[in-house]
């Protein structure tokens, strides 16, 4: 693979029944190119959080995932409501959802933790009333 590769998605926002297409076409997308299963599950997790957050928090986005040599990278893209205080957001179990989000089974506050804990970097570009682009990577060497 010498160029990189680029999947792009359009995350529809408050719609749980298409919730984690994305994750789950990049997975098998990922699964294809014959990565290992551990760098697999780390993009899948991560990017599901992000698509999640965007579905719960953002009325949707875009996400693109681009594939290199020595990396993965996932650009998550929304023009929601942006996130007040970044620091509150990274804290485990902090979450601002709904009660109705949460009876769905979202909302847990566990999302930007584990998007943190599961790649090499993450970028968070937020301006309140503007929306958020998360930049995550996953190094591959």
């Amino acid at each position: 693979m010498s160029d990189s590769l680029v999947f792009h998605f359009d995350v529809d926002g408050d719609n749980f029944t298409s919730a984690g297409q994305a994750s789950t076409q990049v997975k098998k997308n990922l699964r294809q190119l014959g990565l290992s299963p551990a760098i697999i599950r780390r993009v899948s997790i991560a990017m599901y959080e992000g698509e999640i957050n965007m579905v719960i928090h953002a009325n949707g986005g875009t996400a693109d995932v681009v594939v290199t040599e020595e990396y993965i990278e996932i650009i998550l893209a929304d023009t929601g409501p942006g996130i007040k205080n970044v620091e509150q957001a990274m804290q485990e179990g902090f979450s601002t959802a709904t009660d109705s989000i949460r009876s769905l089974g979202f909302g847990a506050g566990m999302g930007l933790p584990n998007m943190k804990r599961y790649t090499d970097s993450l970028d968070i570009d937020t301006v309140v009333g503007e929306g958020t682009t998360i930049t995550m990577r996953v190094n591959l060497g």
